[in-house]
C-alpha cells in the first residue's frame, strides 16, 4: 500500500517560502506553533519541502543527502539568520540542526514559542539547550512575547518533560509588572487567561468591583467561578453584589445571592425565587430562610394570582412545597395563558413525579414547543404505558412539527414496533425542520 504525505497547511507552506511568520500564522495560537513544528518536520523528512540553506549554522555535523552534508560542513557566512529561516531550522528533522539553531535563538522573541516546543524535544542536547534559552528569556519577556509563548507552554505541559516550561512561565507571571500581566487577562487562549487571572488574584491585583465584573462577563466558566469566589471573599457587597446578581450565568448569580446573607440583605433574595436557574432558586430559598422568611408561603402567594405570577413560580413551588397541598395548583396552572408559565407548571408536575398519564397526555398538543418538551420529559419514564395509537396519531402530517418529533421520541421509548417505520417516514417529511431533527436523531446526513 502506498502512503501519501498529507498536504501542508497553506499558511505553513508560506512559511517554507520564507514569508514572515507573523504575517501568515496566528502567533497567539498554540496550535499554529505546534502544527508548524510537526508539519515542517514531516515535510522535510518526506522530501515534500526542500531544506533551505542554513550557512549560518556552520559546521554542525552531517546528515541527510550528500548535498546537505556538504552544506553542513561549510564555514558560517552569516551570523544573524532571519526569523523565518531560524524557525525552519528549529523544526528540522535533524536533532543536530535543531540544536545548532538554538544557539541563534537567544534574544529572538519571535521564535521563543518554538524554543518552548524544543524544551520537550526527545533529544537531550536539544532539550537542555532549549530550556537554557527559555529560562534566560522568560524573566524579561514583554507582554507580546508572553502572549505568543504562554499558550504553547501550557499546551505542551502534558507532554513528557513539559511541566518545567509551564513552571518557568508561572514564575515569570508571579513577578511580572501589572502592565505585562494585564494583556493576558484578555487572551483568547483559555488556559493562558485562566493562569493569568489566577496569578493576578493570588497577587491581589484586582479590586473587588473588577473581580465581580470578570465573574459576570468572562466567557470561561472556570474563570467566572474563581472570580466570583474571590469577589464574595473580598466582603465588599456594595461593590460586588450588583455585577454578581446581574450576571448571565447561574453559578455567578448563585454566588451573589448567597452573599446577600453575609451582607444582611436577606429580603433582596426574594426575586431570585423565580430565577431560571434551579441553583439560584435554591440559594434564594436558603437565604430567605436564614432571614426568617418562608419561601413556600411566598411561592403560594405568587401562584394565587395568575395575572401577576412570575412565570417560573410554579416550578419553584414544586421544588419546596407539599404534594398534597400544591398539586391542584400546578394542574390548574397548566392552563395558564402564558406559555412559559404553563411549561413551568408541567415541569413542576415532573419534579413531583406525577404519573397521571390520562391528564398529562393531552398536554402534548399544546401550541407552545416549551410546554410539549416539558410534557414529553414528564411522560418519558412511563413511555411503556402510553397508548401506542395516540402517539402514532400525533406523528401525522396534520400536527405541528414540535408535537410530531416529541411523539416520535416517546414512540421510541415506548418500544413500539412502529417506531422504525415512522422514523423513516418522518426522515423524508416535506417539513424541513422536522426532517432535520429526525435525520439528526437517526444519525443520517442532514
Amino acid at each position: 500500500m502506498l502512503y501519501e504525505e498529507p498536504p501542508l497547511d497553506p499558511a505553513i507552506r508560506k512559511v517554507t517560502r520564507e514569508r514572515r511568520i507573523a504575517r501568515v500564522l496566528d502567533v497567539t495560537s498554540a496550535t499554529a506553533w505546534t502544527d508548524l513544528d510537526e508539519q515542517i518536520r514531516r515535510a522535510v523528512g518526506w522530501g515534500a519541502v526542500e531544506r533551505p540553506e542554513h550557512p549560518w549554522l556552520g559546521p554542525v555535523g552531517t546528515g541527510g543527502s550528500s548535498g546537505w552534508r556538504a552544506l553542513l560542513g561549510r564555514t558560517a557566512t552569516a551570523t544573524t539568520p532571519d526569523e523565518t529561516r531560524l524557525a525552519l531550522a528549529l523544526c528540522d528533522p535533524s536533532g543536530v540542526i535543531r540544536e545548532a539553531a538554538l544557539a541563534h535563538a537567544a534574544g529572538r522573541p519571535a521564535v521563543l514559542p518554538l524554543v518552548a516546543v524544543r524544551a520537550t524535544d526527545w533529544a537531550a542536547p536539544v532539550r537542555d539547550r532549549a530550556r537554557a534559552v527559555l529560562a534566560d528569556a522568560l524573566p524579561s519577556a514583554d507582554a507580546a512575547t508572553l502572549a505568543a509563548t504562554a499558550p504553547v507552554l501550557l499546551r505542551i505541559r502534558g507532554r513528557l518533560r513539559g511541566a518545567e516550561g509551564a513552571a518557568l512561565l508561572e514564575e515569570r507571571l508571579r513577578t511580572a509588572p501589572a502592565e505585562v500581566l494585564t494583556p493576558l487577562f484578555l487572551h483568547r487562549d483559555r488556559a493562558t487567561r485562566r493562569l493569568a487571572l489566577r496569578v493576578a488574584m493570588e497577587r491581589a491585583l484586582f479590586e473587588p468591583r473588577e473581580l465581580a465584573r470578570i465573574a459576570a462577563a468572562d466567557p470561561d466558566q472556570a474563570v467566572r467561578s474563581s472570580a466570583a469566589t474571590a469577589a464574595v471573599a473580598a466582603d465588599a457587597p456594595d461593590e460586588t453584589l450588583g455585577p454578581l446578581l446581574g450576571a448571565r450565568t447561574g453559578p455567578v448569580r448563585a454566588a451573589g445571592v448567597t452573599a446577600l446573607r453575609r451582607a444582611g440583605r436577606h429580603a433582596e433574595a426574594e426575586p431570585f425565587l423565580h430565577d431560571r436557574s434551579g441553583t439560584v432558586r435554591a440559594c434564594a430559598r436558603w437565604v430567605l430562610r436564614q432571614g426568617g422568611a418562608d419561601p413556600v408561603a411566598l411561592y403560594r402567594a405568587a401562584c394565587a394570582d395568575p395575572q401577576t405570577m412570575p412565570d417560573r413560580a410554579p416550578l419553584g413551588l414544586a421544588e419546596c412545597g407539599e404534594r398534597a397541598v400544591d398539586l391542584p395548583v400546578l394542574w390548574a396552572l397548566t392552563g395558564h395563558p402564558r406559555p412559559l408559565a404553563r411549561s413551568s407548571a408541567v415541569a413542576g408536575l415532573r419534579a413531583l413525579d406525577v404519573a397521571d398519564l390520562t391528564r398529562l397526555l393531552p398536554l402534548l398538543d399544546d401550541p407552545a414547543p416549551g410546554v410539549v418538551r416539558e410534557t414529553a420529559k414528564a411522560l418519558a419514564p412511563w413511555a411503556d404505558r402510553l397508548p401506542e395509537r395516540e402517539l402514532l396519531d400525533r406523528t401525522g402530517p396534520g400536527r405541528p412539527p414540535h408535537v410530531r418529533i416529541r411523539a416520535l421520541r416517546l414512540l421510541r421509548d415506548n418500544g413500539s414496533w412502529t417506531y422504525a417505520e415512522t422514523a423513516r417516514r418522518l426522515a423524508e417529511d416535506p417539513d424541513p425542520v422536522l426532517r432535520y431533527q429526525v435525520r439528526r436523531s437517526l444519525g443520517l446526513r442532514t
